[in-house]
């Protein structure tokens, strides 16, 4: 996946929009850290990854799943989007929103993906 791929898919979150996070460039959703893109590893931060998720995921994919010292410590791994799934990136990506998203907004999304003729994809029809 391309990082232009990867952006697409962040942006296809309602409420997600470009920041910044420690002077780089990042993702917010409803204002809150969201995701960023890794320059200097073509890594992607994903957030809410518990530590023994992590660690499977890593023993399983360790061309995708990687760690760095600075993440140790906090529920995230970092997944190269060379060799990230794009599907995989959106479950990532959509239990971390709906940690950050209003109620309002996730019976919103919850609603327009059961519309009659979704092919479950996460996008109406």
């Amino acid at each position: 996946m391309t990082p232009a791929e990867a952006e697409a898919i962040i942006l296809s979150f309602p409420g997600v929009e470009p920041g910044l996070s420690w002077n780089t460039p990042s993702f917010k959703a409803f204002g809150k850290f969201f995701t960023r893109l890794r320059d200097e590893d073509a890594s992607l931060v994903l957030q809410a990854v518990g530590r023994d998720e992590r660690e499977m995921l890593i023993e399983a994919e360790p061309q995708t799943f990687h760690l760095t010292d600075h993440y140790r410590n906090f529920p995230i791994v970092l997944a190269r989007m060379e060799s990230l799934d794009p599907g995989s990136l959106r479950a990532f990506l959509e239990r971390r929103w709906r940690q950050l998203a209003p109620k309002k907004a996730v019976k919103a999304w919850d609603a327009a993906r059961d519309t009659p003729g979704d092919d479950g994809g996460g996008e109406p029809l």
